[in-house]
């Protein structure tokens, strides 16, 4: 089977340095104006027809026309460049040298994978239509790939399908997964604000404790999954943080208890259900209990939803590229989130999971020993490449 890959292969050491450079040199959403200087440097050197620069603030859009262009077809491919708030807890030569910031999620070496894809489409333009790299920034919870459609994503660009890569420690290096519909979940914020009213910790009789009101939400919460969400359509609700009184006084009943969590599903029907839910639960439950409650429920992410044509299709060129028995067409979704969402909202397209796994990634994503896996860079950047090569076929 053909594979861009093996060409690729020939300027592994290349991206290799570039990868390490920008893990050497992480930025935060929306501030990857150096990276964004590299991706736009490399692409012009790559010889890429067009780099827009500044896209949803610091994205980069780069443009590779086919040796024809005819089909009027366009194809996205897209890669995150942002780091995470995160100190570097590794001993080889390219850690962070931004203290505090780091590239825990492998974003460093989506962007990498997608300049190889640039150089290997720009040197070949084995292809009928038109390629656009997308670099986006600020996927770490700023939402960057809303603000890149907002900006004129694919108005300014005609695109008729878009594909995205993650890596994936937990999948062997070699291999990939996809599958059709849901494969991440949204990402929503809940905030609860529990009134009360203060008295000594000797006296509750006196008071209202909104630590025994919360204790009674954190609990009540829980049955919203269990008994009002379909058992079969996934869901997570998870409180993680909790605020009331001081430690040090362990006589004083406080009047105020603030919760905080995440809201976690994979469609729109049962984040509004959980939101409506929540919503008439929470203070009716406060109110029992001689108290007052507020919810404030804050959609981030929508959930990541690929479309089956697009997924059949990206695990058919992945057969080609890493061989049939080293695709996984019906991964296992998972309830971390993704703003590729936004993309996927306006265009047919499928976000993938390519391993990452073996001794090079050291740990799992978000953690502070993390590295992204050079060895799978050809691979990745050759499948990016089979996918619009395959997408927009030159006539034979």
């Amino acid at each position: 089977m053909y594979s861009p890959a093996k060409i690729i292969e020939n300027f592994h050491a290349e991206l290799t340095a570039i990868r390490r450079d920008i893990h050497a040199n992480p930025e935060y959403g929306f501030q990857e104006h150096r990276t964004a200087a590299l991706v736009a440097e490399r692409l012009k050197a790559y010889g890429v027809d067009e780099i827009h620069t500044g896209i949803g603030r610091t994205g980069v859009v780069g443009v590779i026309r086919g040796k024809k262009t005819d089909s009027g077809r366009g194809i996205g491919l897209r890669a995150d460049m942002d780091c995470l708030k995160m100190t570097e807890e590794n001993g080889f030569g390219h850690i962070s040298k931004n203290i505090g910031y780091m590239h825990a999620c492998g974003h460093d070496g989506h962007t990498t994978m997608l300049l190889g894809a640039a150089k290997y489409l720009a040197q070949t333009r084995n292809f009928n239509g038109v390629v656009y790299c997308i670099f986006q920034p600020a996927e770490e919870g700023h939402a960057g790939g809303d603000a890149m459609v907002k900006d004129g994503l694919f108005t300014r660009w005609h695109m008729d399908e878009i594909y995205a890569l993650h890596n994936f420690p937990d999948i062997e290096a070699g291999k990939i997964g996809m599958r059709p519909g849901p494969i991440m979940a949204s990402s929503d914020e809940l905030y609860i604000e529990i009134e009360g009213r203060g008295g000594h910790g000797a006296l509750p009789h006196n008071a209202i404790d909104p630590v025994l009101v919360a204790g009674h939400v954190i609990t009540a919460i829980q049955s919203i999954v269990s008994r009002n969400v379909k058992p079969v359509d996934t869901a997570v609700i998870s409180i993680c943080a909790m605020q009331a009184g001081v430690m040090q006084t362990t006589n004083v009943i406080p009047r105020m208890a603030s919760l905080s969590g995440t809201v976690r599903a994979f469609s729109s029907k049962v984040q509004d259900q959980i939101e409506s839910r929540l919503k008439a639960m929470i203070p009716a439950l406060a109110e029992s209990f001689g108290a007052n409650a507020t919810v404030r429920y804050v959609r981030n992410y929508p959930p990541t939803v690929n479309t089956a044509k697009e997924a059949a299709f990206a695990a058919e060129v992945a057969c080609e590229v890493f061989g049939a028995d080293n695709v996984d067409s019906d991964t296992e979704p998972t309830m971390g989130a993704e703003d590729f969402s936004f993309m996927l909202q306006q265009k047919p397209g499928c976000y993938m999971f390519i391993g990452n796994g073996g001794s090079e990634c050291g740990a799992f994503l978000h953690n502070t020993k993390y590295d992204f896996n050079d060895n799978i860079i050809p691979n990745g950047a050759g499948f990016l490449s089979r996918i619009a090569e395959r997408a927009m076929p030159l006539a034979t």
